[in-house]
């Protein structure tokens, strides 16, 4: 081989190597300042381990708000015409407080007339007491024959049984006059009034419907499965169409199951502070016996299509996305059933701007 051939040859290595140096002296500085820039760009976020808690197994229920009873307010008398209404719809009222009175001219009439028999009865029997008194004396004389003496003693009783019937027709005199002035049958709220005035009554017109000592129940739906679980007594949690949650405690569980639904009704108290509007359809949980849970704040939940999903991140400062089934809620913070354990590190809030094996900067806790 010649030798300017051969020394051709030996410099074409060192070219390729010159060249290589050179193009990695270029190619690092850009891959490490796009680095640097990822860096700079990383979400910061925080992380937290998952808690373990004791909660209460809830059974979901809902149902409407109505009255715990409802008493009726009606008319005991007829034919007497509305004088005066003095309660409407949402008066709080107390047992014994008027809220109607009725025309009493013909009542007091009636009793006037009455008293005057009773009156006259009493002439009556004082003046038969008289002849059987005076009878009785003369009875062994003979000076009265034995059917005058029959027939006075039978004059007295008829008298004493005439004034008895008289006073019982007074006392129903004024029982009617009682009943012109109609009141409150317990305490608590009006809820209707059919009570005009100037109208004419008949015996039980419906005049007042209202609330007993204002006590309002929640009648809860819950599937059959749970009533073997259900006692009196045991907490509620009912969302109240306010947004704001109602404690209650369960009153009653209606021994009989609905053939159409397989729902039983459970009659739950709703405390005496607590008034909300009856008739609407709230739902709400009923807590039977507490058993552990492992949870997460509710922040640290990402739904995606449909799906639960929290971010978890290691030692390299990368997240991982981790697919979980959740349970129960209370106070903010969700059950994780499972995809997690007690070890992980679960990113707090922030997951939604997220992607699988995105670097993160993790804040230091205190």
């Amino acid at each position: 081989m010649p030798l300017a051939t051969r020394n051709a040859l030996l410099r074409k290595p060192s070219r390729i190597l010159a060249a290589a140096l050179v193009a990695a002296a270029f190619v690092s500085p850009a891959r490490l300042a796009m680095a640097e820039q990822a860096a700079a760009t990383a979400l910061t976020v925080s992380l937290t381990a998952p808690a373990q808690r004791n909660w209460p197994e809830t059974v979901p229920a809902s149902g409407w708000l109505k009255p715990w009873q409802e008493a009726i307010i009606a008319s005991e008398t007829s034919g007497l015409r509305i004088t005066e209404v003095l309660a409407d719809v949402g008066s709080a009222v107390t047992k014994g407080q008027t809220l109607v009175r009725l025309s009493q001219e013909s009542v007091l009439a009636d009793l006037r007339k009455q008293e005057a028999a009773v009156e006259n009865a009493k002439a009556s029997l004082t003046k038969a007491k008289a002849n059987a008194d005076r009878a009785r004396q003369l009875q062994s004389s003979g000076a009265l024959s034995d059917e005058k003496i029959v027939e006075y003693l039978a004059d007295e009783q008829t008298a004493m049984a005439n004034l008895a019937a008289e006073e019982a027709a007074l006392d129903s005199e004024k029982i009617k006059l009682a009943q012109t002035t109609i009141t409150a049958v317990d305490d608590g709220v009006i809820t209707s009034r059919s009570a005009n005035l100037g109208a004419v009554v008949s015996t039980g017109t419906e005049l007042f419907r209202m609330v007993r000592q204002q006590r309002i129940e929640w009648q809860a739906e819950v599937s059959a499965r749970y009533l073997s679980r259900i006692f009196e007594g045991l907490n509620v949690r009912i969302n109240g169409p306010d947004g704001q949650a109602i404690d209650g405690k369960v009153r009653l569980v209606r021994p009989s199951v609905s053939t159409d639904t397989s729902r039983a009704i459970v009659y739950v108290t709703v405390p005496a502070d607590m008034r909300p509007r009856t008739g609407l359809y709230v739902t709400g949980n009923i807590e039977l016996q507490t058993s552990p849970a492992l949870t997460v704040p509710e922040t640290a939940m990402v739904f995606r299509d449909g799906i639960s999903y929290v971010f978890t991140a290691g030692e390299d400062q990368r997240v991982q996305r981790i697919r979980v089934e959740t349970g129960r809620r209370n106070n903010g913070e969700v059950e994780i059933v499972s995809g997690i354990d007690r070890s992980s590190k679960v990113v707090i809030s922030g997951g939604a701007f997220l992607s699988d094996n995105d670097f993160v900067k993790i804040a230091e806790t205190n």
